[in-house]
């Protein structure tokens, strides 16, 4: 048995046939953490990126990620979005600091919003990085997750604390 929903019998890529199922509402969180140096998120703190203001702006480019996520991964459902929030807060610990992004999307419909959310964090943190590099290019961006879906076949769904 084919356990890939995007492979029909012949092992063939196509887009999943969603349209018998029925419409419910549907969530889901993602996050994605920009580790960087502690010179690089003074200056955020400080407002003094210069290309401009870096929360703003990576806010509006995982939004407008999670909007065009459909033209971004291949046999992905064009969803009509009703919230995409894109929270960014600031992390320090023992051996690392920078920043934590976590999306949220939501839709009613007939498939999921994962690849949105997940779409939405991963843009909010390219847009950091983009916006960073000048000051440092050695900085990374790690575990980029799925937190939690809601709705749909196969119900609710919450990632196991690492």
């Amino acid at each position: 048995m084919n356990d890939f929903t995007h492979l029909d019998k012949k092992g063939q890529a196509h887009m999943v046939d969603v349209s018998a199922k029925p419409e419910t509402a549907r969530t889901a969180q993602a996050e994605a953490f920009v580790v960087l140096n502690a010179q690089v998120l003074e200056k955020i703190r400080d407002g003094a990126i210069a290309k401009g203001d870096l929360l703003a702006t990576a806010r509006i480019a995982g939004i407008q990620g999670a909007k065009r996520c459909s033209e971004l991964i291949p046999l992905c459902h064009p969803l009509p979005l009703n919230k995409v929030s894109i929270d960014i807060q600031e992390f320090v610990k023992k051996d690392s600091c920078g920043l934590h992004v976590v999306s949220v999307c939501s839709t009613t419909g007939r498939t999921g919003v994962e690849m949105e959310a997940l779409t939405a964090a991963s843009i909010a943190a390219l847009t950091i990085y983009d916006m960073c590099k000048a000051i440092d290019k050695g900085f990374s961006i790690n575990t980029i997750r799925l937190l939690e879906k809601t709705g749909g076949k196969s119900g609710d769904w919450t990632a196991v604390e690492k």
